[in-house]
């Protein structure tokens, strides 16, 4: 068993210490409902551009479900990525016009584009800039809305990106933000080589009464476990070791407060969350649109498959709700043991 202290943003109550990371392309309203629906406290949307919100049109169907929200998942955090402060702070206000209760500022994203667009993980090069739009966001938003930061450890290992990175985390808790997100990658990495933890520690040891989180290499419960008892973070968020494993939030609670790690889900239960969540999905995207929608989250799904790459292959293929049915008629039929997801190198 193993004590974890509940987490809190400001005002906002969260509980247990491990929620749903924003994912580019994946972390819609159905995928966060159905990530609360199997223990996650707290989930965040996918990212969005500033100058898209403030330019966006929500009477167009086409752009409705950036901005959908339903009270079952609350709270829930909209994330948000730009280049000019007063047009980051701009779109802050737009997701709380929206009904996001946390705002998230994106300083993490190592995408080639992203940073070529001076957005993102490029902001970690600019401490002042950096600092502008979080003091700028802070200010825009109301003070019940609790604003929190996400960055790397930096854009390199050079002293000088460490330098800007503990410039930019004293500042923006100076600033008043509620918490910090620290992946543990620079943003040269990607999402290449380990995630050092031990930086982690180092942060938290400097700033051991304000709120910081951990990211990176969780795919697994014990990994989500192994991160706060390793580095003193208060809490993680999960991000690609979540999709199409939702069970990992329920898996982590189980594995706290018994010692003993529940068994992957079945192929029947596979069956059952994969088509509630292409209904989920269908709800917001329509019908003809889901299929496409939701390929690429069923072949995340296929890893907890026994015959995974089979399945995967399937998966790759589909085009419409009869597709999907085939795939699990064909590979979902028999109710099989399932499969955990590899374990991280942080063991």
């Amino acid at each position: 068993m193993v004590q974890l202290k509940p987490l809190s943003l400001d005002n906002i109550a969260i509980g247990f210490p491990v929620v749903q990371a924003a994912l580019s392309g994946y972390s819609d309203w159905p995928m966060r409902l159905i990530a609360r629906r199997h223990g996650a406290t707290y989930g965040i949307c996918e990212v969005m551009l500033d100058k898209f919100l403030v330019d966006l049109n929500p009477r167009r169907q086409k752009n409705k479900h950036y901005l959908h929200i339903t009270d079952e998942e609350r709270p829930v955090g909209g994330q948000l990525m730009g280049t000019e402060p007063e047009q980051f702070a701009a779109g802050a206000v737009k997701l709380v016009e929206a009904g996001f209760d946390v705002i998230d500022i994106n300083f993490g994203c190592p995408v080639k584009k992203v940073l070529g667009r001076c957005r993102g993980g490029f902001h970690l090069s600019q401490p002042d800039v950096a600092l502008d739009i979080i003091q700028r966001t802070r200010k825009a938003v109301p003070s019940a809305i609790p604003v929190t930061v996400k960055m790397r450890r930096g854009i390199d290992d050079t002293e000088d990106s460490r330098d800007h990175f503990f410039k930019i985390i004293d500042g923006a808790f100076d600033i008043g933000v509620a918490a910090v997100t620290v992946h543990g990658r620079t943003v040269k990495q990607r999402y290449n080589g380990p995630s050092r933890w031990e930086f982690l520690t180092e942060v938290k040891q400097r700033f051991p009464d304000r709120v910081i989180l951990g990211s990176g290499d969780l795919f697994a419960a014990n990994d989500c476990l192994d991160m706060i008892a390793q580095t003193g973070v208060d809490g993680v968020t999960v991000a690609r070791g979540c999709i199409g494993n939702p069970w990992i939030f329920q898996q982590t609670k189980a594995l706290a407060k018994t010692g003993t790690l529940p068994p992957p889900p079945s192929l029947f239960e596979q069956r059952k969350i994969i088509t509630k969540h292409f209904d989920l999905a269908a709800q917001l995207y329509g019908e003809e649109r889901t299929a496409m929608v939701m390929r690429k989250s069923c072949i995340k799904y296929s890893a907890l498959h026994p015959e995974h790459s089979l399945v995967r292959a399937d998966f790759t293929k589909i085009k419409s709700r009869e597709d999907l049915q085939k795939v699990l008629r064909d590979w979902y039929a028999q109710d099989l043991d399932g499969c955990y997801l590899p374990r991280s190198i942080h063991v």
